[in-house]
């Protein structure tokens, strides 16, 4: 029997152009393609799966002849969060010369952190955060209720 996946895997965004986007995720939110297709058909000519390794989740890319999605933004967004608040001062820099800025850095305090917003080449929103917890009370919660479960 094959091995089944389950629980949130992915979330997918249709796309113009699979390259660009690719090349956006990629120098912003540190993204490496895991797998690439071309099925052909209207609805998907091309296909990427990319994922930046630290968790089992993926961004799924399909390039389409028509794109008829709403894109995510201008609060919807895909959440990233960094190592530090350099590198989000860092491609923020970036972000302002290649025009994609969406939101300045503003620093929230705890819970959300410092956080800055980036149009994607379709108008998604990338959020890129440091001292966000939102990935922290996830496993945390997790936690909680592995303890539960032991009682």
């Amino acid at each position: 029997m094959k091995d089944i996946d389950v629980g949130f895997t992915h979330v997918a965004f249709m796309v113009r152009d699979l390259e660009k986007s690719i090349a956006f995720y990629r120098r912003y939110a540190g993204m490496e393609v895991v797998h690439q297709r071309e099925p052909g058909i209207p609805d998907a000519r091309k296909v990427a799966w990319l994922s930046d390794h630290t968790r089992p989740f993926a961004l799924v890319l399909v390039q389409a002849d028509t794109v008829t999605d709403t894109p995510l933004g201008h609060f919807g967004h895909l959440g990233v969060a960094c190592a530090t608040r350099e590198e989000i001062d860092r491609k923020t820099g970036m972000a302002i010369a290649e025009g994609v800025l969406r939101k300045a850095p503003e620093n929230l305090g705890d819970p959300v952190g410092y956080y800055v917003f980036f149009a994607d080449p379709d108008g998604n929103t990338l959020e890129l955060s440091f001292g966000q917890r939102v990935g922290l009370e996830a496993i945390a919660s997790v936690d909680r209720g592995a303890q539960a479960q032991e009682r």
